[in-house]
């Protein structure tokens, strides 16, 4: 290799290229010699074991994602009866194609018992499905549909073709087994072949990378800070910088995430607004500085108080904050908004120009209700915004909760009035 630094990267590329190229050459010569006698079993392994494997996990997908899904939405209303039926016969007869190709690969006839058991599971499953639609439709009334009755056919119908997805993982791996016993008996020489050309290639990827590492080294520490850095001005995009409380930014940005999820999901939406009491005279009476640092106290307050990843906690602007939480009821979220108010009166912060403590306390407004179809994400805020309201209308230090979502014309003129 004595010389190889004075070749140009273009002669350094060609040699590598010649030295891979015959290396490969070697070893094809030495595969042909084996590769009739693997052919047989490759093709035992795959189109034995994988294929039925792939079609019966396809037949558990449209299960879960078409029929039953389209099932859920029937019983939803988020589609007709006639749509769904339509869609969940689709499914049907997809699945029974599905089947019936699964069940013309061959078969040993101890796997063949369970496969007639797990078809007559299936046109069961189907039927089931069938009927229930068509009774839906005869009734015109889609409350007929159990989620239970469906949840329990789906479980039942999975957890029989995983059995069979289990047996067929079990014979490829007794196929796979029985294959390598055979290839590695053919390959000892090739393995030889092999190695010797491995070490040959190795060395001379080796010069002829050597020149090039130190370059790549430094192209990859500044990538990674680079990408450290790109890190830090993403969270920083999202994060109050006072609080380290997620911004007005965020909050835009998942509000209707998770609004979208909650209804898809058909879950409670709880959102809340709460203000710091008086916090404008806090800040004429003990000064901004002092004002700052309250406000990351009641950030932390907050913060002890929300622990689940799934509550999202917001400083959206001055002493105003918000929370978003989904999954949590009525009595659930009343509970945690005392929490919240009880919290930061604990604190026993002192606030001289509060008209209702003598500590820094907090007013709360809140909606918790499922999001109905003729409002919009943004209703939420306007809503929680009005109970924010009348909770400092009615004396602040307390909380005011609305558990259903009013019209935007509604709630203005309740603020007017």
């Amino acid at each position: 290799m004595i010389g190889l630094d004075s070749l140009t990267p273009k002669s350094k590329l060609l040699l590598l290229f010649i030295s891979i190229a015959v290396g490969l050459f070697s070893v094809s010569v030495m595969s042909v010699l084996n590769i009739n006698a693997t052919k047989k079993n490759l093709d035992t392994i795959y189109f034995g074991s994988l294929v039925p494997v792939m079609e019966l996990n396809e037949i558990l997908q449209i299960y879960h994602s078409n029929v039953a899904s389209n099932a859920y939405k029937v019983k939803t209303e988020q589609i007709s009866s006639d749509e769904g039926a339509m869609l969940i016969e689709e499914g049907v007869q997809k699945i029974e194609e599905i089947w019936q190709t699964y069940r013309s690969h061959f078969k040993r006839y101890d796997e063949m018992l369970y496969v007639d058991y797990t078809s007559l599971e299936i046109e069961n499953t189907n039927g089931y499905f069938q009927a229930l639609i068509n009774t839906s439709m005869e009734h015109s009334d889609v409350l007929m549909i159990s989620i239970n009755d469906i949840d329990e056919s789906i479980s039942h119908i999975h957890g029989v073709i995983q059995k069979l997805i289990r047996y067929e993982t079990d014979i490829a791996k007794y196929e796979r087994n029985k294959f390598l016993t055979e290839y590695n008996e053919r390959n000892i020489k090739l393995i030889t072949v092999l190695v010797l050309v491995i070490l040959i290639v190795l060395a001379i990827i080796y010069y002829v990378f050597k020149a090039i590492h130190e370059e790549h080294k430094k192209l990859k520490l500044a990538s990674s800070k680079l990408q450290a850095v790109n890190k830090k001005l993403e969270n920083a995009s999202y994060t109050d910088s006072l609080t380290g409380l997620y911004n007005r930014r965020y909050f835009d940005m998942i509000f209707e995430r998770e609004i979208r999820r909650a209804r898809r999901d058909n879950l409670y939406v709880t959102f809340m607004m709460l203000d710091i009491d008086y916090f404008k005279q806090y800040n004429d009476t003990y000064g901004h500085v002092e004002g700052d640092r309250v406000l990351r106290m009641v950030a932390e307050g907050l913060r002890s108080v929300l622990r689940r990843p799934t509550d999202y906690l917001f400083r959206l602007g001055g002493e105003e904050f918000g929370v978003l939480i989904v999954g949590l009821d009525e009595f659930e979220s009343a509970t945690l908004a005392e929490t919240i108010c009880e919290t930061i009166e604990t604190m026993q912060i002192p606030h001289a120009s509060s008209k209702v403590s003598s500590v820094l306390t907090v007013s709360l407004g809140f909606v918790c209700a499922k999001m109905q179809a003729e409002f919009q994400p943004s209703d939420y805020v306007l809503n929680a915004d009005a109970m924010l309201y009348y909770a400092k209308q009615n004396g602040r230090n307390r909380f005011m909760m609305r558990t259903k979502i009013e019209p935007v014309e509604k709630v203005k003129n309740e603020q007017i009035a």
